[in-house]
């Protein structure tokens, strides 16, 4: 009888313990990353200078792969959804401002473990501009991106990132005229993975 009240004992500590984490494997993260990015973007106005802007870019990362193991589907490389918030600095043709968020889907194209990781990303976003142009009747726009780039790890959780990334900006036919504004960019920062 006092060894069937020790197993039942040790049996209850056990399953307590898995359930506090102790015995359990560890649960990744939900939030991955973040980067800052900044750089250098132009574009071509029809009647203007063009378009130069310098962005400051805040990524948060969140890993994808615990949903994506609902469907059978478990790559090795990194999938993750960012959001970025972003201010931009306009310095021609005017001084002015853009401000906004984007919300993009980011894949690896090698192992999530590797030093050198290439990555492709796309996405769509919003953004309010101070600069009036020709092209766009409104302030507030939206834009569609998609871009490459790489993050090089110097540490097990920091990495150099670079990337190079196309967007149009337009109001989406809200008002016209809507001819948009098409940019490129490229842009250089840091990454700290948790």
């Amino acid at each position: 009888m006092k060894k069937l009240v020790v197993f039942v004992m040790l049996l209850a500590a056990s399953l307590l313990l898995s359930e506090m984490g102790w015995a359990q494997e560890e649960k990744p993260k939900c939030l991955e990353a973040i980067e800052f990015l900044t750089g250098f973007g132009w574009g071509k106005l029809r009647q203007r200078e063009d378009y130069h802007l310098t962005p400051f870019i805040v990524a948060f990362d969140f890993n994808l792969k615990p949903l994506t193991k609902k469907f059978n589907f478990n790559p090795s490389s990194l999938l993750q959804f960012q959001i970025e918030p972003f201010i931009s600095f306009i310095f021609s043709p005017d001084n002015n401002v853009e401000t906004g968020t984007s919300f993009l889907l980011k894949m690896g194209l090698l192992p999530q473990t590797s030093k050198f990781q290439p990555f492709i990303f796309a996405g769509l976003g919003m953004a309010y501009m101070t600069q009036h142009t020709l092209e766009q009747s409104t302030q507030f726009n939206f834009t569609e991106q998609a871009g490459i780039g790489v993050h090089y790890f110097i540490r097990k959780n920091i990495a150099l990132t670079l990337e190079g990334r196309y967007r149009h900006l337009s109001n989406a036919s809200i008002d016209h005229p809507n001819a948009g504004i098409n940019t490129q960019f490229a842009l250089a920062g840091i990454s700290y993975r948790f």
